[in-house]
């Protein structure tokens, strides 16, 4: 079979030759043993073989919803989340947001991130891809939990009093590896842009069940939080 173009470019920059070998995941898991069989000046050509079943996945799911942050900022989160092991990101155009998308440069910027995240599990040997979606505001976020339920517990990120530590929200979750996957608890892990959530935003996010969770007395970058939060959770893995 022949590498898509921009597989094929990692493997001649690595100067493979046939005979190496590589390894090639597709992104839903499980991963696959290939020898080069064929290099060419635009393309390569590969011999893939056995399946390897292995995970590298984190064992508690989260789905980062994250408001969008100038331009290096999300792509570095994109690119530390999916390391991390966050399973969805969400980008929210919130009140607060410096970038505002829509149409066509939406469209652009969408599948610039979900490149990076491909280019993230790459480099980390994830072997699933971090899925990102389009682009939405908080209310219509919330929506779609409304009409697709997620079975997940709901965390914002706040600096309000009153919020919970990270800590005291560690029991609530399942993270045995012995447990049935399909029972493994999932986050919704709301987060703001440069400035934070509004306060409007902020108290719409919890009247939807969202619980204020804290990283404590510092005020961390927009896109330092999330990341402070997914470091947390694997740590618990």
């Amino acid at each position: 079979m022949n590498l898509p173009s921009g597989t094929a470019r990692h493997v001649q920059v690595l100067r493979l030759q046939p005979n190496d070998e590589i390894t090639l995941f597709n992104g839903q898991g499980g991963e696959f043993k290939a020898v080069v069989t064929q290099m060419g000046r635009s393309d390569v050509s590969v011999r893939v073989g056995e399946q390897i079943h292995i995970e590298r996945e984190l064992n508690i799911g989260v789905h980062l919803w994250s408001g969008i942050t100038a331009n290096e900022r999300m792509d570095w989160l994109l690119e530390k989340a999916t390391e991390l092991g966050a399973i969805t990101l969400l980008p929210i155009t919130a009140e607060r947001s410096v970038l505002k998308l829509k149409g066509e440069r939406a469209d652009k910027k969408l599948a610039h991130w979900q490149a990076i995240a491909v280019a993230s599990s790459e480099q980390c040997g994830r072997n699933r891809v971090l899925q990102v979606a389009a682009p939405v505001n908080l209310s219509q976020a919330i929506a779609q939990l409304s009409v697709a339920p997620l079975q997940a517990a709901r965390w914002v990120l706040s600096l309000a009093p009153g919020t919970r530590s990270l800590q005291e929200m560690r029991p609530t979750l399942k993270t045995s590896k012995d447990e049935d996957p399909s029972k493994m608890s999932e986050i919704v892990l709301l987060s703001g842009p440069e400035g934070g959530l509004s306060p409007t935003e902020e108290a719409q996010a919890i009247a939807a069940g969202f619980v204020p969770v804290s990283l404590g007395n510092r005020v961390l970058r927009a896109e330092t939080a999330p990341v402070a939060v997914l470091s947390t959770l694997s740590s618990w893995d």
